[in-house]
C-alpha cells in the first residue's frame, strides 16, 4: 500500500445542522460539536435520557395478559382461521416507548472575534474521540471520557473573550419543562449548572460544568459566565438523571477532584480516556489502497464521489469509531447515542427486531468486545421483564425479548393490529447470538449467557407443544417482522425467523448444558424444516399455503442465512439456492438502509459478491450520511439513523472474511470495485487474529491462533482442512483473482 488510511474525517465549515455535527461518546454520555466560531455549542446527550410517563401513563407499559386466550387462539390458527391472531390482544392502541432525548447544549459565545475566519478547520479524530475546530489562532477541542465519564473541552488562543451557559433550548423541547439555571465563582473559574424536571412527573435530569479558567478575568453573567483575556478554558461536564434534587455541590466537588488528582490537565485526561478508547479503535483496520489525494479531502467532498474507495475506507473507519463510542452503558440506539432533537424518530428506542442486531453485527469479528459488553448488560438488566412477557402473553416459563426498548423497560408493550410484535418469539436469540459468538471467539463461556440462554430453551420447552397435520411442532402463533402472508393475517405460523431462531437457541443451550442436551436436541429435532415455495424461493412461512409479500424493507425468513449459520452454500446447497433465489425476488419497498444493508449481508454469506455490492452501492449512491459520517434510515439524508454508519464496517468484512467455529471462509463475496486491499486484526470464532491482504494477483492471509485445531478452509480455489497450533503464526496463500 502506498500510504496509510485516514482514521478520522474534516470539513473547511461549521455544521450548519446539529445532524452535521461531529460525535464523541463514551457509551454513557455523547456530545456532538458544531465547530461554530461565533457560538461555540457542544449538545450533550446520556444513555439514561428518556422521556418519562406522566403519573396517568406509567400503569400501560405492561405486556398484555393474554395467556389464557393462547389455546383458543391456536386452535383457530391450526383449523385455517389465518386472521385469528388479530384477536390476540387487550385492544389498547399502539404505544411507542419512551423517546430519547438531549440534555441540553454548552454554548461558548465568543466576543471581539476579527471577521473574517481565516484558516478555519474541524476535524474528528477517530483515534482519539477528539472533535477540534481551529481557526485565527483559537484551538477547541472535545473529547468524551472513557476512563472518567466526563465530556471535557479544552478552548485555547489569545485573549479569550466569551459567554459560557448550559442551554436547553433544543428542537421540540416541552415547553413545559421546568428548568432551573445556577452559576457560582470558584477558585478554578466557575460552576454551571442547569436542572430540566420532566412535566408531570418526579424525575428530572441535571447538568453540571465545571470551567477551569487560566488568566484573564471571571465573572457572572446569568445564566452563566463571562470569561475575559484568557488563556484557556477547560471545561469537565457531566449529566444524571434523577429524583428529587442533585447535589449540585457533590457533583461540582467530584469534577474538580479530576483535576487536583495528580495535577491532571487535558492533556493526561486525555491519556487516561486513550488507554481505552485507542486500544479499541485501533485493533482492526482497512487499507484499500486509495488514492491519497482522494483520502486527504474533505468527508462532505468524498460524499460526493460516492464509488470511491478514500470513501469506503473513512466509512468502515467511522462505523467502527461510532459504534464503539455509542457502546457502554446500553448497546447503540436508533440514533446511536446522539440527539439534537426532543423528536426523535421512532423515540429513538433500541429496535430489536432487526437495527440492533444489525449495528452489532460486525462486534465479534471487528475486535469490539466492548459493544458485546454493552449488549450482555441490556440482556441481563432486562430478564426480569422478559420473564414477564413469557408468563403474562404466552403462559410460558422462560423469557421473550420485546422488539422495542428505551433501554430501561424490557417490558413487551408496543404491538397493534399491524404490528403484532408481542407475538415475535425470535427476539432473545437474535440478541444472544452475538454473546455466543463472542465466546466462541475468545474461547470463553460466559455464565450470564449460559443462564439466558437456558431461560430460552425454557421457553420453547413449555410453547412448543403443539402440532401441525404432519406430526411435527408449530410455532403457533407466529411473526415475521414486520411482514404479512399475501394471504393471511399479521399473526401466522410457522414463520422461517422463528424456526430458526427456536431450532439454534435448543441447539446452543445444549451445548452450554450438556445435562440438558438431550432433550433439547430433541425438541429441535422435531420442529418442521423450511418450505421452498412455487418460485422455488425460501418461504417466509414454512406453513403450507401461506404466500410471501415479497416487496419488504425486512428479511426475517433470510434469518438462517444471516446471522446464523443455517443455511450455508456448503452444507445446504439446496436451501443456500432458495434463499439466493428468495433474496432476488425481495424489493426495497421504503428504500430503508437497514434493508438495502441487511440484503448486502445475506448476500456475503451465500457468496454472492455482486449483488452485496449493487446492495451497498444503493446506500452509496442514495446520500444517506451526513457530513459527520453518521447516517439517516432514507435517503438523501431524510430521519437521523446510525443502521447503516454501523453496520457497513459488518457488511465489508463479511464480503472479505466469515468464519465458524470449526470453518474460515476467504474472500467468499469480494466486491468487483475492490481489487486490492488489506484488513488486519479481525477475529475469527476458532480463536484466531487474521490479517488478508488481497490483490488481482492473488495474496495472504496471515493466522495467529489462540487455540489448536483443525478447521476447514475456504478460498476460490476451493476447501481444504487446515490445522492450526496455539500461538504458532500460519501465512495461507491466496490464488489469483479469476479473469
Amino acid at each position: 500500500m502506498t500510504s496509510s488510511p485516514v482514521h478520522g474525517t474534516w470539513e473547511p465549515r461549521p455544521a450548519a445542522r446539529w445532524e452535521d455535527a461531529y460525535l464523541s461518546g463514551n457509551g454513557r454520555h455523547g456530545a456532538l460539536t458544531f465547530g461554530d466560531p461565533d457560538d461555540d455549542r457542544t449538545v450533550v446527550t446520556h444513555h439514561a435520557l428518556v422521556r418519562p410517563d406522566d403519573d396517568s401513563g406509567a400503569g400501560r407499559r405492561l405486556p398484555p395478559l393474554l395467556a389464557d386466550a393462547l389455546p383458543g387462539i391456536q386452535d383457530r390458527l391450526l383449523s385455517g382461521d389465518l386472521t385469528a391472531a388479530e384477536d390476540f390482544t387487550d385492544g389498547r392502541p399502539l404505544q411507542w416507548v419512551r423517546p430519547f432525548h438531549p440534555a441540553f447544549q454548552i454554548r461558548l459565545r465568543h466576543r471581539d472575534r476579527a471577521a473574517g475566519p481565516t484558516g478555519y478547520r474541524r476535524e474528528a479524530d477517530f483515534t482519539t474521540g477528539e472533535a477540534t475546530t481551529r481557526l485565527d489562532g483559537r484551538t477547541s477541542r472535545v473529547f468524551v471520557s472513557r476512563a472518567d465519564d466526563v465530556i471535557v473541552q479544552h478552548v485555547t488562543g489569545p485573549g479569550l473573550s466569551l459567554h459560557l451557559s448550559l442551554d436547553h433550548r433544543l428542537p421540540n423541547a416541552p415547553a413545559a419543562l421546568r428548568v432551573g439555571h445556577g452559576a457560582v465563582l470558584t477558585p478554578e473559574g466557575a460552576l454551571l449548572s442547569l436542572r430540566a424536571r420532566y412535566p408531570g412527573s418526579d424525575l428530572a435530569y441535571t447538568g453540571v460544568t465545571m470551567a477551569a479558567v487560566t488568566g484573564g478575568s471571571t465573572e457572572l453573567a446569568p445564566p452563566g459566565v463571562r470569561v475575559t483575556g484568557a488563556r484557556s478554558v477547560l471545561l469537565l461536564t457531566r449529566v444524571r438523571r434523577h429524583t428529587g434534587e442533585a447535589d449540585v455541590t457533590a457533583e461540582g466537588r467530584a469534577l474538580r477532584d479530576l483535576l487536583t488528582t495528580d495535577g491532571r490537565t487535558y492533556d493526561t485526561l486525555l491519556d487516561r480516556h486513550l488507554a481505552l478508547h485507542r486500544t479499541a479503535y485501533e485493533r482492526v483496520t482497512l487499507d484499500l489502497d486509495a488514492d491519497p489525494a482522494e483520502r486527504a479531502l474533505p468527508g462532505s467532498a468524498l460524499l460526493a464521489r460516492p464509488r470511491g474507495t478514500a470513501l469506503l475506507e473513512r466509512l468502515f473507519a467511522a462505523g467502527r469509531y461510532h459504534l464503539l463510542s455509542a457502546s457502554g452503558l446500553l448497546p447503540p440506539r436508533l440514533t446511536g447515542l446522539w440527539t439534537g432533537d426532543w423528536d426523535t424518530a421512532w423515540s429513538g428506542a433500541l429496535t430489536l427486531d432487526a437495527n440492533l442486531g444489525l449495528q452489532t453485527a460486525s462486534a465479534a469479528a471487528a475486535a469490539l468486545p466492548e459493544v458485546t459488553e454493552a449488549l450482555a448488560t441490556l440482556v441481563q438488566a432486562q430478564l426480569p421483564h422478559w420473564r414477564d412477557n413469557a408468563r403474562a402473553v404466552f403462559g410460558a416459563r422462560g423469557v421473550v425479548a420485546p422488539a422495542h426498548t428505551d433501554g430501561e423497560s424490557g417490558h413487551s408493550y408496543h404491538f397493534s393490529r399491524e404490528y403484532p410484535l408481542h407475538l415475535w418469539t425470535a427476539g432473545a436469540d437474535w440478541l444472544l447470538k452475538p454473546l455466543a459468538d463472542h465466546d466462541e471467539t475468545y474461547g470463553t463461556r460466559d455464565p450470564r449467557t449460559a443462564g439466558a440462554l437456558a431461560e430460552v430453551a425454557d421457553f420453547y420447552e413449555d410453547f412448543l407443544t403443539r402440532t401441525g397435520p404432519d406430526g411435527l411442532l408449530a410455532v403457533v402463533p407466529s411473526y415475521s417482522p414486520e411482514n404479512r402472508p399475501a394471504n393471511g393475517g399479521w399473526g401466522a405460523l410457522n414463520a422461517a425467523m422463528d424456526l430458526s431462531a427456536a431450532r439454534h437457541a435448543l441447539h446452543t443451550a445444549a451445548a452450554y448444558h450438556p445435562d440438558r442436551s438431550d432433550r433439547l436436541r430433541a425438541l429441535a429435532g422435531r420442529l418442521p424444516p423450511h418450505r421452498v415455495n412455487a418460485d422455488g424461493a425460501l418461504a417466509e412461512w414454512a406453513w403450507p399455503g401461506l404466500k410471501d409479500t415479497y416487496d419488504h424493507r425486512h428479511l426475517s425468513h433470510l434469518y438462517g442465512v444471516w446471522p446464523l449459520d443455517e443455511i450455508t452454500p456448503d452444507d445446504t446447497p439446496d436451501l443456500a439456492a432458495a434463499a439466493r433465489r428468495a433474496l432476488e425476488l425481495r424489493g426495497p419497498e421504503n428504500d430503508s438502509a437497514h434493508g438495502h444493508l441487511h440484503h448486502a449481508l445475506v448476500a456475503a454469506r451465500l457468496r454472492d459478491g455482486r449483488r452485496a455490492a449493487a446492495a451497498l452501492g444503493r446506500v452509496l449512491d442514495g446520500d444517506f450520511f451526513h457530513d459527520s459520517l453518521m447516517s439517516s434510515h432514507y435517503p438523501h439524508r431524510s430521519v437521523y439513523n446510525a443502521d447503516a454508519a454501523h453496520t457497513l464496517p459488518a457488511v465489508l468484512i463479511e464480503t472479505l472474511v466469515q468464519s465458524a467455529p470449526d470453518r474460515l471462509v476467504l474472500l467468499p463475496a469480494p466486491l468487483p470495485a475492490l481489487p486490492r486491499g488489506r484488513l488486519t486484526g479481525v477475529r475469527t470464532r476458532f480463536g484466531a487474529a487474521l490479517d488478508l491482504t488481497w490483490t488481482p494477483d492473488g495474496g495472504t492471509a496471515v493466522l495467529r491462533p489462540d487455540r489448536t485445531r483443525r478447521i476447514t478452509l475456504w478460498t476460490p480455489a476451493g476447501a481444504a482442512p487446515l490445522d492450526l497450533a496455539a500461538g504458532e503464526e500460519r501465512v495461507v496463500p491466496l490464488p489469483a483473482a479469476t479473469r
